[in-house]
């Protein structure tokens, strides 16, 4: 309740609250953060650049066409990157797995939301009316002190 009661100054700080309010501690959704936390490479140690590489048969006769994420120069010496195409895409996965079940969080809270903002409404309506009939009071007390 407290999370809708301040955010009547705008709507994207009604959103950034709901967020606050509904979701675990997380990046909130900030994309270059989802990157930089992501496991698939974009550079080797070396700084050159992962490429998409695809044996063919000739290469690997045991597992024909298997795919990897590799550095440009790859060396088997342990210093280049290199990490097959599954496990990238895995990781991928999970990431948007876990988003996915972040958004649903939200979602379920919605209704739980328009509840709340319906109840502050009436409580606002309610809260007016005092003080329309304060205003009434005291401009009657006012007449009644300066006649």
């Amino acid at each position: 309740m407290e999370a809708i009661s301040r955010a009547t100054l705008t709507d994207g700080a009604f959103l950034h609250l709901i967020d606050d309010g509904l979701s675990p501690p997380r990046a909130q959704m900030d994309p270059a953060e989802e990157r930089r936390e992501t496991k698939r490479q974009k550079e080797c140690p070396c700084d050159e650049r992962i490429i998409d590489e695809v044996r063919g048969k000739e290469d690997y006769d045991t597992l024909p066409v298997k795919r990897f994420f590799t550095c440009k120069n790859y060396q088997a010496d342990g210093f280049h990157y290199r990490q097959p195409w599954v496990i990238g895409v895995q990781e991928d996965i999970e990431c948007l797995t876990k988003r996915v079940e972040e958004a649903e969080q939200v979602i379920k809270g919605v209704p739980n939301l328009y509840k709340q903002i319906e109840t502050l409404e009436a409580h606002v309506k309610i809260l007016t009316g005092q003080v329309d009939n304060l205003t009434v009071e005291v401009a009657d007390l006012e007449k009644l002190c300066f006649e």
